[in-house]
């Protein structure tokens, strides 16, 4: 009993999906950044790769025209390379600019919004050379390189028959100008891209489910756990109880110090006592200012009898008036019983 109670057998409950994003522990997939950022540079290639191989032929251009001619000193050569740097930059920032959005957008869709350094907090557990070497060989590490091994086969073999498939028109290369040479280079560097991408994205998409399946797994409870946490949440039972029982004790104190105040206790000689006052000016009508059954009930008759307090017995009106909250007034239909009672105390008082 006590192993099949520490089965992870239980779903996770909300405050543990909590904890656990808290801490950074989440379902992201790698392979769906890859897939991403491949589809966004496929995306990009095609609005902006004209563009960028004119741009690329004219520097290559440039620099062929004038290398005969170009006089290599060291000022001229790091004049050469600041203007070539700044039109790469140029040419690149595109590039860069898709690799950031995409990279940003690839992780807010799979997580959302998530702001954590418990990560990157130092543990001296990752010292630990038998814990290194349990999650160098563990099912997660050994399931990346199957990935990695994976990745690399499918995209070289794409590689490869593009490239053999051009292979007899890429031998022609050596008699072709420039830019004819440069517009080959991309035009099959486009093809292998696209067939890479729709091989990446088949791959994030079953690792984005194997990965939500297996943080699942990760985050399951076992029985006791839950039972820690439903404590740890709703309060140990045996506090609130006490709590409870402190608060009823208060409550009953407060009670007990109204009855020296009252007008009048009502009583039902078996278990009844209600106790009433009467302020004309302040109250619109007789209020219940304390009440009780059994052994409360005799312990408000006593502290009526200790501070003079009359008591009336009158079974029915007790047992109207015990159903009234305590602090509210008497209720329209029983001010002619209530003041048929209150006029004989006051008589009694003399009032």
């Amino acid at each position: 009993m006590a192993d099949s109670d520490q089965e992870r057998t239980e779903q996770a409950t909300a405050k543990r999906r909590t904890d656990f994003r808290k801490k950074g522990q989440v379902a992201q997939s790698r392979e769906v950044h890859t897939a991403a950022l491949m589809t966004g540079m496929l995306l990009l290639w095609m609005f902006y790769a004209p563009r960028f191989w004119r741009s690329l032929q004219g520097i290559l251009g440039h620099l062929w025209s004038i290398a005969g001619d170009f006089e290599v000193t060291p000022v001229a050569t790091v004049m050469l390379f600041g203007r070539i740097a700044g039109q790469m930059a140029r040419l690149l920032a595109p590039v860069l600019l898709t690799t950031l959005v995409v990279g940003f957008l690839s992780s807010y869709l799979q997580i959302g919004w998530l702001f954590t350094t418990e990560p990157m907090a130092p543990k001296l557990s990752k010292l630990n050379p038998v814990s290194g070497l349990s999650r160098i060989f563990s099912r997660r590490a050994i399931i990346e390189v199957v990935k990695s091994l994976l990745k690399v086969l499918l995209v070289g073999v794409v590689s490869y028959k593009v490239i053999i498939s051009e292979f007899g028109q890429a031998l022609d290369l050596v008699d072709m100008d420039i830019r004819d040479t440069v517009g080959f280079l991309a035009s099959m560097a486009g093809r292998i891209l696209l067939r890479a991408c729709g091989i990446m994205i088949l791959l994030a998409l079953f690792d984005f489910l194997f990965v939500r399946w297996e943080m699942e797994q990760k985050m399951k409870m076992t029985k006791q756990e839950q039972k820690e946490e439903h404590k740890e949440s709703e309060g140990d039972p045996q506090i609130k109880s006490r709590i409870r029982s402190l608060q009823f004790q208060a409550a009953r104190r407060r009670m007990m110090a109204e009855v020296p105040k009252a007008d009048v206790i009502i009583t039902n000689p078996t278990h009844l006592s209600v106790a009433l006052a009467y302020d004309r000016s302040r109250m619109n009508a007789p209020q219940v200012v304390a009440k009780g059954a059994d052994a409360v009930a005799m312990r408000i008759r006593e502290i009526a009898r200790e501070h003079r307090v009359p008591l009336v017995e009158n079974k029915p009106v007790a047992r109207a008036l015990f159903k009234i909250e305590l602090g509210r007034e008497v209720p329209e239909e029983m001010f002619a019983a209530v003041a048929e009672i209150l006029a004989y105390v006051y008589g009694l008082k003399k009032r």
